[in-house]
């Protein structure tokens, strides 16, 4: 502790001594303010030496104020399944002792302790708790059923018992259920053998952990890149910092390591890296990279929810940053080999994830793939694989704009039509069922299983790539940016922020999302966005001396976050971004560079971009004014009316840029205060009636019926009838207008509209030991058995029929890995849709759920059946695609 005091005494006396000499403003809020050489946050300051130093007294208070009210659940196997949400126990830990314990608390019973928190109250460090709890009625219901059932009905089996487990909101305890299992510091121990767990952890420990650097100073050569220099010292030696992270981002196989703490390649992460500035200063490194994440000739979808694709499918992000690589270079093998790799990739995407009814594609939304961190809590991975989300379908846009584009360079006609006109059915539906009027931008994602509703949070990756690529409607690209959320520190990746979930994609500002922001701002003129992007980038890269990976949106503290890495590949490149993309305006066609800079008044001046490296030229470029108008365009002194430079180009050249120096007429933002949705209801059904759970004061709710709108009432009930089919969900709006989730759907419908299909009647039923199937057991489906199970179904009425399966898969966890299994559904031999069986936890085969539903009107009398396995059902894996098949449901609504 005292080394980082005398650290913090020395930066003082540095930053008081180096007084700022240039006060010109840059941007300035209430949170911070960031000058032409320094950064002002509060009682932190950071400033640039020169272009090669920067240093900064910025500490992280993360340890300084925490409340000493802890709040934990405790966890059969790692899962949220002791208690409802919010139903948490809580112990205060203040006064003068470091000792504290809990009582002995039954599972599935709350304690909560009423002790008073004086103001200023904080927890010490180093505070040690015990907590332990009463497992008695499970493990006897273990030894008596051979399961427990959890509060919310579901059968936890023996055979799947993993051990107990506890979460909560201060490390080193985590709200991460996806991986609390993996978490062996937090499973707690029966140490008598009495049935009684317990666990003692250490709080608020070592503080100093959450330091970063105080000073950074160039140590590499980075003379082979371009030498970027303006009348603006921070932003040149930001530049700098970045092009040092980058350097030390690629790795000794000539791939790029995602960040300091995130090892290896991963598809979006290099490929939203590669758009941004990788492929124009690492081509190679690019091409190395993106190989790497192709297997079979296949676009890899990063591990993830459920197992992977098809529950996460924004794979496609691949196709953009392969196309950028060509334009970057024009290497037509690079080209033919991408080619082939997207046109697999994207064919396998509309055979398993479009919708026909909307022209959407399926698929967790792209980068935010941690389940609860954007999503309800009560959505399966299956539910995730429904949802038709804003910023994956502007991926998969772009990946068929770019196929089409590929595919009129090498010649293959119809093969260009055919997925340009997949792209224009896709940029359809995003603005048909994602627009919101009311609002001025998108939503951010179609969600529900058998009726899809809305969800109006803005998701800032898909609002800012809708207007970046065109998916956004001419008209509406303004309107995005102006009326878009944005929190003070930054634009959260969502908004509003789901309450009860800690700081990662939920609550947090990402770097490399703000860059993509500020490109987005500067296409359609946002002068205000642009500066206000710029000012959130340099201040958490200024003060915290790395490009990190996230940081809290409430405070703009980078400790806080569930993970955070330094020297983070999409946030450096990001950074990089604003001088190449947004100041100098470089876009990159099949053969030629073209400049539309975009330089705010408040960074007028003269700037330069020397050993610019394009194809087999080198540009020497110099910016004069500011503003995103052209006066002139000179290449070695010549006039260029458009303002390009051909790919034919060789040697070194000169280009002079003049901007006119008028203002950019003004326009709106929306900054926002950084609020919080309610509560999600739990709704239940009784006697004719759905009842829920109050979430809070001055809650209005809105009951949904089949996707529609039936009610908007204070009362907590509401009548239905019965005798007809309903899926029915409840949502709570406070009087901001700021509404939940909607609760998990409810099927209300008489029995006699349900008909069940025991697979094991019609397929060789597994003689695994796995519990809780219904009927005579069940049927293992794999790439080697059961590759078709055929069956008939009698219908009694024609009309609308939900088809789903109750199924299990314990191949892996319900957050990671790549063993989703999936199949394919022919009805009277027409492929009816794709079922998906995520994993829903390592080894827990006998944990049962129910795949997606798949909505089919089928005609009274005889129908043909076939589940099927085809090549086009090959999950990320490639050797394990298996599940166990129980029964098959039809419900007729």
């Amino acid at each position: 502790m005292k080394k980082y005091i005398l650290i913090i005494m020395v930066l003082c006396y540095i930053l008081n001594s180096c007084s700022v000499t240039n006060k010109t403003v840059l941007y300035q809020s209430k949170e911070f303010t960031v000058y032409r050489d320094s950064v002002n946050a509060g009682p932190y300051t950071a400033k640039a030496i020169s272009r090669n130093e920067i240093v900064s007294d910025y500490v992280s208070a993360a340890n300084e104020y925490v409340s000493p009210k802890v709040i934990f659940k405790f966890s059969i196997n790692g899962a949220d399944n002791s208690a409802p949400s919010g139903k948490d126990n809580s112990i205060v830990c203040t006064g003068s002792v470091s000792i504290y314990e809990t009582p002995v608390i039954k599972f599935g019973s709350q304690y909560v302790d009423s002790s008073k928190i004086l103001s200023g109250e904080y927890l010490k460090k180093d505070v040690r708790l015990t907590l332990r709890v009463d497992m008695n009625e499970v493990l006897n219901s273990f030894k008596t059923k051979g399961y427990y059932v959890s509060y919310d009905g579901k059968k936890i089996y023996r055979s799947d018992f993993k051990g107990v487990f506890v979460a909560g909101n201060i490390a080193p305890l985590t709200w991460d259920f996806n991986n609390l299992y993996s978490h062996k510091e937090l499973q707690m121990t029966d140490v008598n053998h009495n049935g009684i767990y317990e666990i003692t952890l250490t709080l608020n420990q070592n503080p100093d952990a959450e330091k970063t650097a105080h000073s950074w100073k160039r140590t590499k050569n980075l003379s082979p890149f371009p030498q970027y220099h303006s009348s603006d010292v921070l932003p040149d030696a930001l530049y700098n910092l970045a092009l040092e992270e980058m350097e030390n981002a690629i790795e000794p196989d000539s791939t790029f390591r995602t960040g300091k703490e995130w090892a290896g390649v991963w598809t979006r992460d290099i490929s939203y890296s590669i758009i941004l500035s990788m492929a124009i200063l690492q081509p190679k490194v690019a091409m190395i990279s993106l190989k790497k994440k192709v297997k079979n000739g296949k676009i890899i979808q990063d591990t993830g929810t459920g197992g992977a694709y098809p529950v996460s499918t924004d794979r496609e992000i691949w196709a953009a940053a392969a196309w950028e690589v060509y334009k970057v270079t024009g290497d037509k093998e690079w080209l033919q080999y991408a080619y082939e790799v997207i046109k697999n990739s994207v064919n396998d995407d509309l055979e398993n994830i479009r919708d026909n009814a909307t022209g959407l594609m399926k698929g967790e939304s792209s980068f935010l793939d941690w389940r609860e961190q954007t999503y309800p809590e009560w959505m399966q991975p299956a539910d995730i694989y429904e949802s038709e989300c804003l910023g994956t379908n502007v991926v998969h846009f772009v990946a068929n704009t770019v196929l089409s584009e590929m595919a009129s360079i090498l010649g293959f006609e119809s093969e260009e039509e055919k997925h340009k006109e997949v792209a224009a059915q896709i940029k359809a539906g995003i603005n048909k069922y994602l627009w919101q009027e009311d609002k001025g931008y998108f939503g951010q994602y179609l969600y529900g299983r058998t009726f899809k509703i809305l969800s109006p949070k803005s998701e800032a990756l898909g609002e800012a790539l809708a207007v970046l690529f065109d998916a956004a409607d001419k008209n509406r690209q303004e309107k995005v940016i102006s009326n878009t959320p944005v929190t003070p520190y930054g634009i959260s990746c969502i908004y509003p922020q789901i309450p009860g979930i800690p700081p990662y994609h939920n609550n947090a500002v990402w770097p490399f999302v703000e860059s993509y922001w500020a490109l987005a701002s500067a296409k359609v003129g946002n002068e205000n966005s642009v500066v206000r992007a710029i000012g959130s980038i340099y201040r958490a890269a200024a003060l915290f001396l790395t490009n990190k990976e996230n940081f809290v949106a409430d405070n703009g503290d980078y400790a806080g976050t569930q993970i955070n890495s330094s020297n983070m590949l999409w946030s450096l490149s990001g950074n990089i971004s604003l001088i190449y993309k947004l100041f100098f305006g470089m876009h990159y066609g099949v053969d030629y560079l073209s400049f539309a800079p975009f330089v705010p008044k408040v960074f007028k001046g003269k700037r330069t971009l020397s050993n610019f490296k394009y194809r087999n030229a080198i540009l020497n470029i110099e910016m004069i004014g500011f503003g995103n108008k052209v006066k002139s365009f000179t290449v070695d002194g010549k006039e260029s009316a458009d303002h390009r430079v051909s790919s034919s180009l060789n040697g070194i050249h000169e280009i002079k840029i003049i901007l006119d120096s008028k203002n950019i007429s003004s326009k709106n933002i929306n900054a926002s205060e950084n609020l919080f949705s309610p509560q999600t209801p739990s709704v239940k059904y009784v006697n004719g009636l759905l009842l829920w759970t109050n979430v809070g004061k001055n809650i209005s709710y809105k009951v949904i019926r089949n996707g529609k709108q039936v009610s908007d009432q204070n009362d907590l009930s509401f009548k239905i009838d019965s005798t007809l089919f309903g899926d029915y969900q409840v949502i709570a709006v406070e009087k901001k207008g700021l509404q939940s989730f909607a609760s998990e759907p409810l099927n209300i419908y008489p029995r006699t509209n349900e008909q069940m299909v025991q697979l094991e009647d019609f397929a060789l039923r597994s003689d695994k030991p796995y519990q809780g199937s219904t009927g005579n057991g069940f049927v293992e489906v794999s790439k080697n058995g059961n590759r078709k199970i055929v069956f008939d179904i009698d219908v009694k009425e024609e009309g609308a029929y939900i088809l789903d399966v109750r199924y299990s898969n314990g191949n892996g966890p319900i957050n990671t890995e790549n063993k989703c299994a999936f199949r394919t559904l022919y009805v009277d031999k027409n492929k009816t849709g794709t079922w998906v069986f995520p994993q829903r936890g390592k080894e827990e085969w006998s944990n049962w759920g129910w795949s997606n539903p798949l909505r089919i009107h089928l005609t009274k009398g005889l129908h043909h059946l076939v589940i099927s396995y085809h090549n086009s059902d090959e999950n990320m894996n490639g050797t394990i695609n298996q599940a166990m098949l129980d029964v098959v449901r039809i419900i007729r609504n």
